[in-house]
């Protein structure tokens, strides 16, 4: 097949699968669904995918873009307070899961005990992809979404670590050292790629804000670069390069960087197209005609044994330290989404050549696609039904900065969201601090001058010029009045969002 060949097929795929994200978003899917079956409805076309040793390169390499944009993407006064929680989930919740499901396949199935670790290993991680693009368009509160984002994010590099050494037992080879040296070895590698995602990702900040770019696309470049280097240098140092990439951008996310929404929008981009280019690569990988009676049932027994029991008590276990009320740990059980990764761990035995690894293959296809079209769909309704969420809890207001280095100040864009407390504040309610200045409104799309009693309203564009010293100040004042109304105080602290997101409240 030629080169142009090959980009015209593939230009005419990623149209369709940007278009059927659409119905995606209407149905309340995650699109990676609908990218999936683009890539399976081109095998009645002769376009495969037979390559499951490039399949798990690529996997691996499109996980790096979308923890990267799901890290810039996190704010760290939302996280922090759920960081301990969804580290345990990521590490305890991980091992409690894979314990259940391997004993349930084991005496259900009559699988080994190596085929049966090696189930629960795979199927037992959040998705990134999948948690990143449902939650933010469920309202919930702050520290939930963290949590699952947190887990979603961390969860991976453990569980690299548990599918490659319960793939090395299936093929004959026991790791030595037994659980112990298998668990210490997991938190090791852990550690060290949070404490090098950490340095990278500080090391960067420190830089950019020290370097002036001839255009703001090598700002967005760089940024990017160091995300990426985070993950090659965990695997050069073999520590977690996956924990390595989640914790660099979030540092770099939150470290008050110039041209944020321009490097979040462009990270974004990078994250749907490693997405789509994923899941159409998955689903040509897959054949839904070749699924068996025996893995199509397997698939769907562990799903609902894994949705209804190993995530509960996995949830339990981890979130009952920190009294987090019944309904919270309920919610968090049910929004477990399971998506990309417990595909791609699923290619790792089947390149090494396991045998019965293209059923067990087969089994967690069928799981994922079964239980996320179950699951997602229902979660605002759950959220709900529990009381986790009212449905009008805060959404974020989008904030764009740029420099102007000849006068010390930076140019901000606000966008007023929906459901934002901004609407109705008039300009002079916003207290905001000297120098300050709300230089435009934009509304409807057309800019007009602004005074002090001109009422803000949802969808407007404020332009506004402020002293880099100020900048950070004047952010989270537009942040608290969006999130509390005209009646925000103003305080040096961000107590309010400090108690939504402990996850003990």
């Amino acid at each position: 097949m030629s080169l142009d060949l090959v980009m015209l097929i593939g230009a005419a795929v990623l149209l369709v699968a940007v278009m059927s994200s659409r119905v995606g978003s209407r149905l309340g899917l995650p699109s990676l669904l609908l990218f999936l079956g683009v890539g399976m409805a081109l095998d009645p076309f002769g376009l495969h995918f037979s390559d499951p040793d490039l399949a798990h390169a690529l996997g691996f390499a499109a996980l790096v873009f979308i923890l990267g944009e799901g890290g810039l993407a996190t704010r760290w006064e939302d996280i922090r307070g759920s960081l301990r929680l969804a580290g345990l989930l990521a590490t305890l919740g991980v091992v409690v899961s894979v314990g259940l499901v391997a004993a349930f396949a084991h005496y259900v199935f009559s699988l080994s005990w190596a085929q049966a670790v090696l189930l629960g290993a795979v199927t037992a991680p959040t998705d990134s992809a999948a948690i990143f693009a449902v939650m933010r368009s469920v309202p919930l509160p702050a520290h939930i979404r963290s949590t699952l984002e947190g887990e979603s994010g961390l969860n991976d590099a453990p569980i690299v670590l548990l599918v490659g050494m319960a793939t090395a037992w299936a093929a004959g080879s026991l790791p030595e050292g037994g659980p112990v040296a298998i668990a210490a070895l997991v938190l090791v590698e852990l550690a060290g790629g949070i404490v090098l995602g950490l340095g990278i990702g500080f090391a960067a900040a420190w830089l950019l804000k020290r370097v002036a770019f001839p255009a703001s696309g090598l700002f967005v470049l760089a940024v990017m670069g160091f995300i990426v280097l985070s993950y090659g240098l965990g695997v050069l140092v073999h520590v977690s390069g996956f924990a390595a990439v989640y914790v660099c951008a979030v540092v770099l996310g939150n470290s008050g960087l110039a041209h944020r929404q321009a490097t979040k929008s462009f990270a974004e981009g990078i994250g749907w197209i490693a997405q789509i280019g994923l899941f159409v690569m998955l689903g040509m990988l897959s054949n839904p005609f070749r699924i068996t009676t025996p893995f199509l049932v397997e698939g769907l027994v562990v799903g609902a044994f894994l949705t209804l029991v190993a995530r509960p008590v996995s949830v339990f276990v981890c979130a009952v330290w920190f009294r987090l009320p019944l309904r919270e740990m309920a919610f968090i059980s049910w929004a477990g989404l399971r998506g990309a990764v417990p595909i791609i761990m699923a290619t790792v035995p089947l390149a090494a050549g396991i045998p019965e690894s293209a059923g067990l293959f087969d089994a967690v296809l069928v799981l994922v696609i079964v239980y996320t079209v179950v699951q997602a769909p229902s979660l605002q309704f759950v959220a709900r039904l529990l009381g986790v969420s009212s449905g009008d809890d805060p959404v974020d207001i989008e904030v764009e900065v740029a420099p102007l280095d000849k006068i010390q100040a930076d140019f901000m864009q606000i966008r007023v969201p929906k459901e934002s407390k901004l609407q109705g504040v008039t300009v002079q309610e916003l207290r905001l601090p000297p120098l300050t200045m709300v230089a435009v409104l934009i509304r409807n799309g057309q800019p007009r001058s602004v005074e002090s009693h001109d009422r803000i309203l949802v969808g407007d564009e404020l332009m506004i010029v402020v002293p880099s010293r100020l900048r950070t100040a004047v952010e989270e004042r537009f942040k608290q009045v969006s999130e509390h109304g005209r009646l925000a105080s103003w305080l040096p602290t961000k107590s309010p969002q400090r108690r939504d997101a402990d996850p003990g409240r």
